[in-house]
């Protein structure tokens, strides 16, 4: 599978395929339909494919094509949620009085190995 396509999208080319296939009176067994689309999931799907790996009940087509889903609509609104997580945050250091503290009283000496702080 490719990444520029949505995973639903590709397995629904792939169903297209699997009816052609039963019109010409070949059965493929649901399991290994289920185990194609697991092993032809791309690299970026690697946690999700374990998971299908490891799990001891069989998925039906239609189950596993739910999960798909599930999983591809989290992975879309993380996508979402990590683009708002790099906007511009500032920390401010309070001391025991409760103000904020300031450079003042700091002086900054010029090392080899870079800048090193001393209280004055």
């Amino acid at each position: 599978m490719v990444d520029n396509k949505t995973v639903i999208g590709q397995v629904q080319e792939f169903q297209l395929i699997l009816h052609e296939i039963e019109a010409k009176s070949m059965i493929l067994p649901e399991t290994f339909q289920v185990a194609t689309i697991v092993e032809k999931l791309s690299h970026a799907w690697r946690d999700f494919k374990n998971y299908l790996k490891h799990k001891c009940k069989e998925l039906k087509l239609e189950d596993f094509i739910v999960r798909l889903r599930i999983e591809e609509d989290n992975r879309k609104s993380e996508k979402r949620s990590n683009k708002n997580a790099y906007k511009a945050k500032a920390n401010v250091i309070e001391d025991s009085k409760g103000k904020a503290s300031t450079s003042k009283g700091f002086k900054r000496k010029k090392t080899a190995l870079g800048y090193k702080g001393k209280d004055q």
